[in-house]
């Protein structure tokens, strides 16, 4: 199991260029396999990406996860093949519906039927790629094109699948799922087998299992999860995550959160691997002081 670190989240320095990208330079040079960047409402993460991909040299550079509805298809794919230029070819695209609140409360968008939605969309996305022109007749979508950007190789590809529809779509026609708010029975006993059966009867490879946890090494867990039980409140809200806490009978985002010493952590992060996960994403939730050195130190002695 690889093991990177979510970046973008959160504010701090990070949130900045400058300090992004020295973030991911001493993750890098720490050894950590990627780093996992947030689209939310601050920087683009393609297009910061793009700028880490120029200052590193070998961590995997992807978004967790960037939202479809607000990009047309062909835009976003221009902007990935761009950054899998810019980056040597260390960029994977991770996409996701979002939720209701923000497509059609926020943003003023329709977000109704989300699986047909993401099924046209990775019918026009995917070719472009792979590097291969992309037609389309759909009701959402109708597209006829083909980009050339220079430098650019296929550019791998994985939604944010958790209901039993976009697990097939994520295992037939990307290279797998990204995560969170999913705990380990629930990836072991629906993640998983889901996606895994949709790849194999598609004849695709293996899919990748990326699962992003908040994590904070300390030795005060009652403490830590209910902090983290506060600052991550809205994710017990919205349904598609919410439906994955109650899969795994947890009241809330800190219930599944990895909170403890290193030796407990240990024990977390092998209960992952044992149950599929191929990538851990870990998001380093700040709840002491100190907490995310200690945590980023104890990650990195798991490499």
């Amino acid at each position: 199991m690889k093991i990177g670190v979510m970046s973008g989240a959160t504010g701090g320095a990070e949130g900045a260029i400058d300090g992004l990208v020295a973030r991911c330079q001493d993750l890098e040079a720490r050894g950590f396999a990627s780093v996992w960047m947030a689209n939310i409402f601050g920087l683009d993460a393609i297009t910061a990406l793009a700028i880490v991909g120029r200052e590193t040299e070998r961590i995997e550079l992807g978004t967790a996860v960037v939202p479809t509805y607000p990009r047309h298809p062909v835009a976003i794919a221009q902007q990935a093949l761009t950054t899998q230029a810019a980056s040597g070819g260390r960029f994977t695209l991770g996409i996701g519906l979002s939720h209701q609140i923000v497509i059609e409360t926020m943003l003023g968008l329709s977000y109704a039927k989300p699986a047909r939605h993401m099924r046209e969309y990775l019918s026009v996305l995917a070719p472009l790629l792979r590097g291969e022109p992309a037609s389309f007749q759909g009701d959402e979508y109708r597209v006829n094109a083909t980009l050339e950007v220079p430098g650019a190789t296929p550019v791998p590809l994985l939604i944010a699948a958790l209901g039993e529809r976009m697990l097939r779509l994520a295992g037939s026609l990307t290279d797998g799922t990204i995560l969170w708010m999913t705990g380990p029975k629930t990836i072991e006993g629906h993640i998983g087998p889901g996606v895994r059966s949709a790849a194999e009867e598609a004849g695709r490879p293996a899919p990748r299992i990326v699962a992003g946890f908040p994590i904070v090494a300390t030795d005060d867990p009652d403490a830590a999860r209910e902090s983290i039980g506060k600052s991550l409140t809205i994710y017990g809200t919205l349904p598609s995550y919410r439906a994955m806490l109650d899969r795994e009978g947890a009241a809330g985002p800190a219930e599944i959160a990895l909170v403890g010493n290193e030796k407990e952590l240990d024990a977390e992060l092998d209960r992952l691997r044992d149950v599929g996960v191929t990538d851990f994403n870990a998001a380093i939730v700040p709840v002491e002081d100190g907490a995310d050195a200690r945590t980023l130190d104890w990650l990195q002695s798991r490499l």
